[in-house]
């Protein structure tokens, strides 16, 4: 089985007792709605590779690619194939992933949502607009985190971006297919402000990486990300995204990203079942 040595690097640091993340990442996080964890996920780069391999020679009905009408390279994006790639569901039950997420949302359980893969290759123009992840997911609660894992170096220059403190503005944005489309209509949403063009009136954050870096962000937090500029490096990323124990279930009738359809659940009551697994604390049961 395989470790991840960050917790062991903080000793004292860490954020009380068992704490697999320094208390100073716990309150950044809290307070920005982001901090980036170095060498999280370092023992797990190569198993969380060959899972990306995997699901690239073999997507599965969620797999949305974009191909730039420029004709430069593709975005992979594909999700929810955890219960198929073994790696992938290595890395959610067996990985401190499930522990550091608690820490990072005070939550005494972990519960996790779903994964994301995200690929952009070499000279992709392809730009992920600015967005936050909550109007798109059937929960709501306000404890929630994701951990955006680097599987290459990512230069500051192709890194995705983040709005520090948007996590507490108290807004909805309305959810956009990546191609500026509604994803489906929200009378309670606004429309994302232009971050771009105002980027000096905001507390914007983001990070040169390398391999086992993890962002991880609230589902609140708005965040972007420019196309690939390298000719040479691709930007291989694995987001695993957790709840805690706030979360309840948000009936959006399928029409989500990711689209769960017969939970079994009804609007606001708690996110449970085998589609959404406990992973901290104590071993997987499903439930």
């Amino acid at each position: 089985m395989e470790t991840s040595s960050f917790a062991s690097r903080f000793g004292a640091d860490a954020g009380g007792a068992g704490s697999p993340v320094p208390e100073r990442d716990v309150e950044a996080y809290q307070a920005r709605g982001v901090v980036v964890l170095r060498g999280a996920f370092r023992d797990w780069v190569e198993t969380l590779r060959s899972g990306v391999a995997a699901v690239m020679a073999d997507p599965s009905p969620f797999e949305r690619t974009v191909r730039p009408d420029d004709g430069s390279p593709p975005f992979f994006q594909d999700y929810c194939n955890w219960d198929r790639i073994e790696g992938f569901r290595r890395f959610v039950f067996e990985s401190p992933a499930g522990a550091i997420a608690a820490a990072l949302m005070r939550s005494a359980q972990a519960r996790f949502f779903h994964e994301h893969v995200l690929v952009k290759e070499p000279g992709t123009t392809v730009e992920t607009p600015w967005h936050h992840d909550q109007p798109y997911y059937c929960m709501a609660g306000e404890k929630t985190v994701s951990l955006w894992v680097a599987l290459d170096p990512v230069a500051r220059e192709t890194s995705v971006e983040y709005v520090g403190g948007s996590h507490r503005w108290g807004r909805t944005f309305r959810p956009m297919r990546f191609n500026g489309t509604d994803l489906f209509v929200d009378d309670r949403s606004e429309r994302v402000p232009d971050i771009s063009a105002r980027r000096d009136e905001y507390d914007l954050a983001g990070w040169e990486m390398e391999p086992g870096d993890a962002v991880a962000f609230s589902f609140r937090t708005l965040h972007g990300a420019p196309g690939n500029v390298s000719e040479s490096v691709r930007r291989r990323a694995f987001t695993a995204r957790f709840v805690g124990d706030d979360a309840v279930f948000r009936d959006l009738g399928g029409l989500g990203s990711p689209p769960f359809r017969d939970l079994g659940l009804r609007d606001g009551e708690p996110l449970a079942g085998p589609a959404f697994p406990v992973v901290h604390p104590g071993a997987p049961t499903g439930t």
